[in-house]
């Protein structure tokens, strides 16, 4: 019933696609919007830690930062590649998601002081900043896992909130030293 509802709020606020007369395959409007609200959320993620290679003092925040860039990246190819082959744009028109929590993005003001930060002020603002940022990732995995249609995506969606939990916990430990 909960998934039969969420359908129809999403069909009636516009996400998602309407079935094509011309036999295209396309995404479940669920996987969709997911998809179409997580590549920007990575995209600013992989930005915030592409800057820790210098600005970064802690050999820890830099090793983490760079696993975290090279794991989104990889994640952002497979995204794309699922709406490109539904024939899905691969981001939403603006505020096409505000009736359901909107896009879940770091401030702005944040990333424009994390990039004039270096060193240990650098690590703190840096590893604040994405315990933040990925809890928000985690929150939409788990809503992605629970309703999504597709495997593939829902398995991404678990990854993502494993992964990102155990980098909150990772990035909480770093705290208490640098």
């Amino acid at each position: 019933m909960r998934v039969l509802l969420l359908l129809l709020v999403f069909a009636l606020s516009g996400c998602g696609s309407p079935p094509q007369p011309d036999g295209v395959l396309r995404g479940d409007p669920l996987d969709v919007m997911f998809l179409q609200m997580m590549i920007p959320h990575h995209e600013q993620g992989v930005s915030m830690v592409a800057l820790a290679s210098s600005r970064a003092q802690d050999e820890d925040v830099r090793m983490l930062a760079a696993a975290i860039e090279s794991t989104q990246a990889t994640e952002l190819d497979a995204m794309k590649g699922w709406l490109n082959s539904w024939g899905e744009p691969l981001t939403a028109p603006p505020d096409s998601h505000a009736g359901h929590g909107g896009m879940r993005r770091s401030d702005p003001e944040e990333i424009a002081r994390l990039q004039a930060l270096r060193g240990n002020e650098f690590d703190q603002r840096l590893l604040n900043v994405m315990i933040a940022h990925q809890d928000d990732a985690v929150q939409m995995a788990r809503w992605e896992h629970g309703s999504g249609a597709h495997k593939e995506v829902k398995d991404l969606a678990g990854r993502i909130e494993k992964s990102r939990s155990a980098q909150i916990e990772m990035m909480k430990k770093f705290l208490t030293r640098v």
